[in-house]
């Protein structure tokens, strides 16, 4: 399949939850490159870019997230590039 880039914003309970850590290791399990950080408005946004199939199974894992986690929504945009990516899956600040 072909490569898509997505930015996620995830809604609901998801700070202080090791949503982050659950979602730097999702992505790397996928074989994702990207990031995931924390956002002052209490939502955590990632970006990610990979086979398509794979962010498709990422965006499932993000509807879950972490166990303590309670995700109410999620806004998805398709990137036009994965610039800025990285070779791997990082936690950012």
């Amino acid at each position: 399949m072909a490569d898509r880039c997505v930015s996620l914003r995830i809604h609901g309970r998801v700070q202080g939850v090791f949503y982050r850590a659950n979602a730097r290791a999702a992505g790397a399990r996928l074989g994702l490159r990207g990031w995931v950080r924390n956002v002052e408005d209490g939502t955590v946004e990632a970006h990610a870019g990979g086979d398509s199939a794979a962010i498709e199974r990422y965006i499932e894992w993000c509807h879950r997230g972490s166990p303590a986690a309670n995700v109410l929504r999620i806004e998805i945009r398709d990137l036009d590039s994965s610039d800025g990516l990285g070779d791997g899956f990082d936690v950012r600040s």
